[in-house]
């Protein structure tokens, strides 16, 4: 039967992070909250752990889920290569509701589903999430909530939803509601053949973003190396959730 941790408790709130550290090290799921929705989270770095999380909620290795980061440090750790302006938006928004589509390090020894070699990462602004990220490290994080379903915003919609096959669940109350990150692509940017492009927008504006990247938003294309050949087909990033259905990034 899964644990149900009240951490606005402080009796419980330390053995209940602490049981949801070693779920977490076996390679099962916890539910903790974030600054937008809860999330469903398992170790980044165990695939059968990542798998678990997307059976728990009806997806497949096409839907691959986001990465939340404990500090922006991790980002570099992570990501192959990093442009001036994600590392601009990264200082302003985070920790924070944004989240980022980078090309991953090559060398990582993880499978989270079907990236084309790309990562979504995000250091969310939540007290509970930063203290269980501080330990566990990268966790991989959709939305608690099963697919086509609202995401959940307290602890007990996600216990509804997602039962025992979850081990552990962190309440800390509601959380903001159910606006979830922006997702911006900063993959082409990254490799010289375009822009900054926005996947969703959530509680981070387009205003906002450009604000404080602009001329990364608003570079041409890479044209073709020959114009006389069609187009190749550049590896494609993560879908971005419909609105009905906003599991991928929390």
């Amino acid at each position: 039967m899964a644990t149900v941790v009240d951490c606005a408790d402080p009796v419980s709130l330390l053995p209940g992070m602490r049981e949801a550290r070693a779920a977490i090290s076996r390679g099962d799921l916890v539910v903790m909250p974030t600054d937008t929705v809860y999330g469903i989270a398992a170790d980044a770095f165990q695939p059968m752990a990542v798998r678990r999380l997307l059976m728990a909620k009806g997806r497949g290795p096409d839907a691959p889920p986001p990465v939340l980061v404990p500090t922006r440090g991790t980002l570099d750790a992570l990501a192959e290569t990093v442009p001036e302006a994600v590392t601009a938006l990264v200082e302003r928004f985070w920790p924070g509701g944004l989240t980022v589509i980078l090309p991953a390090r090559a060398t990582l020894a993880w499978d989270l589903g079907d990236t084309n070699g790309t990562v979504a990462l995000r250091m969310p602004d939540d007290r509970i999430a930063l203290e269980l990220l501080a330990e566990t490290g990268p966790l991989a994080v959709s939305s608690a909530n099963l697919t086509g379903q609202p995401p959940a915003t307290t602890a007990p919609d996600a216990v509804e939803q997602l039962g025992d096959v979850v081990d552990v669940y962190l309440d800390n109350g509601s959380t903001p509601g159910a606006v979830p990150s922006t997702i911006v692509d900063a993959t082409a940017l990254a490799d010289g053949t375009g822009p900054l492009r926005i996947v969703r927008l959530g509680v981070i504006s387009e205003e906002d973003l450009r604000a404080v990247a602009a001329e990364a938003f608003d570079l041409p294309e890479a044209a073709p190396e020959n114009p006389d050949e069609p187009d190749e087909v550049l590896a494609e990033t993560p879908d971005a959730p419909q609105p009905s259905d906003q599991a991928a990034a929390p």
